[in-house]
């Protein structure tokens, strides 16, 4: 009795197997660096990724350390991005900050992630009831303002990293969702899934060895995407107050400190907002270069620079 690949490959049909139009690794990474903005804004990310995973040794100060002698010290030489209202180093609360900011961004999407695409492969492939059911949740959670639901879950779950992980993450399925099932209706007619369909393939084994890879793509983009809406969303939850808890550092908090001092100290809100409008825009400007560098139809023989 032969196996399934055997069997795949005995069948006189042409176009059974997928097509491969992966890049490579190599060949993925030298198109993505080539485009200009795509390079710079991944250096940024680089850059604070790495000042927020060694902040111990990168900041210069404790950033709860505090001096009531010296508040609302101007940007100088010893303290570049100056001192807040109890006497801290802002740019040592920035530093800090970045590791909230890019931990809920990445844990946000991870869970988006893993409840959204399977939901949206099985509501494509099965169809029926089921398809009917997870897009009708879908779309009743998708009808929500997203920040309008992270508040609520925050405000009923409490104030915490781990909980405006969940909240983030669980607002930004059905995003997720919706794209993997559009995308899932086509591969699933194609006759790679038809002819292992033919020969016996159970629906886990052709959802996991033949739709799930045709899939990525859309996923990579959208979650290079959905890490920038992470990072404005907890900024914004942190903003409203209902975030990480004081005086832990967080750019949304800051940004909620320095707003009643605007006029007499506005690089309390200066350089935490810069923080946020970098590594937001850097993560949409890679975004953008995955899309290109992924998607068949704009891929290009000779890269342009953006």
């Amino acid at each position: 009795m032969t196996t399934e690949m055997e069997s795949a490959r005995a069948l006189p049909l042409a176009g059974i197997l997928p097509p491969r139009r992966s890049l490579g690794v190599l060949s993925f990474i030298r198109q993505l660096i080539r485009r200009r903005l795509a390079l710079i804004s991944l250096i940024i990310l680089g850059l604070v990724a790495f000042g927020a995973i060694f902040a111990g040794c990168v900041s210069p100060y404790d950033p709860m350390l505090t001096d009531g002698y010296r508040t609302l010290e101007a940007p100088s030489l010893a303290h570049p991005f100056g001192l807040d209202k109890p006497g801290r180093d802002v740019l040592s609360r920035v530093i800090y900050g970045g590791r909230i900011s890019l931990a809920v961004g990445v844990a946000s999407v991870a869970i988006a992630t893993l409840i959204g695409v399977p939901l949206g492969i099985m509501a494509a492939y099965f169809g029926g009831k089921l398809d009917t059911l997870t897009m009708g949740v879908i779309d009743a959670l998708y009808s929500f303002p997203s920040l309008l639901l992270a508040l609520a879950l925050v405000a009923g779950l409490g104030p915490s990293v781990f909980n405006i992980m969940i909240a983030i993450g669980i607002t930004s399925v059905p995003v997720y969702c919706r794209i993997v099932r559009s995308q899932a209706l086509s591969v699933r007619e194609c006759e790679y899934v038809l002819a292992a369909r033919s020969i016996g393939a159970r629906d886990w084994r052709i959802m996991a060895r033949h739709i799930w890879p045709n899939v990525t793509a859309p996923i990579m983009v959208q979650a290079s995407l959905g890490m920038a809406a992470a990072v404005l969303a907890e900024a914004g939850l942190s903003f409203l107050g209902v975030g990480v808890r004081p005086p832990t550092p967080t750019w949304g908090a800051m940004l909620n400190e320095g707003f009643p001092l605007l006029q007499k100290a506005p690089w309390l809100s200066i350089y935490p907002g810069l923080a946020i409008f970098l590594v937001v825009l850097s993560l949409n400007i890679v975004g953008d270069a995955l899309r290109d560098v992924l998607d068949p139809y704009l891929r290009r023989s000779r890269g342009t620079a953006l």
